[in-house]
């Protein structure tokens, strides 16, 4: 197999897994849960994406990495999680701004993957950084996808100023 064809099957096998995940384990468990909580949740992996700035360290890529890929995965992953972060932090603290906040990260973020997806010639330069995109990403779209749904079904009784429900 080429490189390109593993990276897309590992990508693919990843999303399946991590779906398969979701669907069984955690989307009845999170419905269970207080919206914010719920929320607060799916957003913690994404606290994690200034990871994304590996691709920014010749030590960990390939010298022939693309900068373009490298910068704009990096720094978009970096900006992604510090608003994943103020997210999490409008959500423990009930903000009236926390929706719009949340929904803001969940955008910025998930244009950033695709964004990064969509750049098929850096995959050959990943080297010690393959993981991100075989493992992380699929796990970071589908925690979009989730946090979506969950805005678009019950977004408007987000904040109930009266009883702040702790993440």
């Amino acid at each position: 197999m080429e490189t390109l064809e593993i990276f897309g099957l590992q990508f693919v096998l990843s999303i399946v897994v991590v779906t398969l995940i979701a669907k069984w384990h955690a989307a009845q468990w999170l419905d269970e849960k207080p919206l914010q909580l719920a929320l607060g949740i799916l957003i913690l992996p994404h606290a994690f994406r200034h990871l994304g700035l590996t691709f920014l360290t010749p030590a960990v890529v390939s010298d022939a990495m693309p900068s373009f890929f490298a910068m704009s995965a990096g720094y978009g992953d970096f900006v992604s999680g510090l608003l994943a972060i103020l997210a999490l932090v409008a959500l423990h603290r009930s903000w009236r701004s926390a929706l719009g906040i949340v929904w803001t990260f969940n955008i910025v973020g998930t244009l950033d993957l695709i964004n990064a997806l969509r750049q098929a010639e850096a995959v050959p330069h990943f080297g010690a950084a393959w993981f991100i995109p075989t493992f992380v990403v699929p796990l970071l779209l589908v925690t979009h996808t989730m946090i979506y749904s969950r805005l678009l079904k019950n977004g408007r009784k987000l904040i109930n100023p009266l009883q702040s429900q702790s993440i």
